[in-house]
């Protein structure tokens, strides 16, 4: 039996294994399963892989993208470039463990917006600076597309959400939340922007996806924004990663 899963904290929110394991019953792939690893931190990642022969993959999701890398042996270019991860494959042989890294949610991501991307959409607002807003940054940025991101702190080379006032607003035609804000169960929770500024030229995407319809998105509905559901990303990201599993080393 083949074994993948999930690793990161909390995983209460996440429809991986849901997704896994639905495609291997449609898929009549009847020597895989998928199981969720919740780790409050990296302390025992190790042990999980150490200890169970028939593990082969991983996805990794918040908050481990990035601090996951110090344990790979090996991380494919473009995850290094973004500098985050979220597939790991293992491979066992001659007694000997290694540990790829790779980062599928480029994939999900560029199928995610290609459709909303014209000549238009020139600037975007990506909120949040974890794994995810990474990959979001280098994604947009290859698509020729200037990007400022939003931290809740002062750092250098980004704006924080006090920065956020009519002009900037109004000039991003894509805004993208990065961040957990609205993930189940705090469905409430958004990040803090002026809604009131949106209109029909804004699109608005959030990786979140459980709920479909986050605060965020509904917001943006609420003043004729194009918006744009985290769920293809995640099913994109999550068919990218069972290619990853089952190709060869690149």
């Amino acid at each position: 039996m083949r074994k993948f899963g999930l690793i990161g904290y909390p995983l209460g929110h996440s429809f991986s294994k849901k997704y896994f394991t639905e495609k291997f019953i449609k898929e009549k792939i009847t020597d895989c399963v998928y199981e969720n690893f919740p780790l409050e931190n990296l302390d025992h990642f190790r042990d999980i892989v150490n200890s169970d022969n028939e593990l082969c993959g991983l996805n990794v999701t918040i908050p481990y993208k990035t601090s996951i890398i110090r344990f790979l042996n090996k991380v494919e270019t473009e995850a290094s470039e973004i500098g985050a991860v979220n597939v790991i494959k293992i491979l066992r042989q001659s007694g000997s463990l290694g540990l790829y890294g790779y980062n599928s949610d480029v994939t999900g991501i560029r199928d995610t917006l290609l459709p909303f991307i014209d000549k238009n959409v020139r600037n975007a607002l990506v909120l949040g600076t974890g794994g995810s807003s990474k990959a979001i940054c280098y994604v947009l940025e290859k698509l020729g597309l200037k990007v400022d991101r939003v931290s809740r702190e002062r750092k250098p080379g980004m704006l924080i959400y006090s920065d956020l006032d009519s002009s900037i607003i109004d000039s991003r035609q894509l805004i993208i939340n990065a961040t957990p804000l609205g993930m189940f169960p705090n469905i409430q929770a958004k990040p803090d922007i002026d809604y009131k500024r949106l209109n029909k030229n804004h699109i608005l995407f959030d990786l979140v996806y459980n709920p479909e319809l986050t605060a965020f998105l509904r917001m943006g509905a609420e003043h004729g924004c194009t918006i744009v559901s985290g769920i293809k990303m995640l099913h994109s990201q999550a068919e990218k990663s069972w290619e990853i599993w089952n190709n060869d080393i690149k």
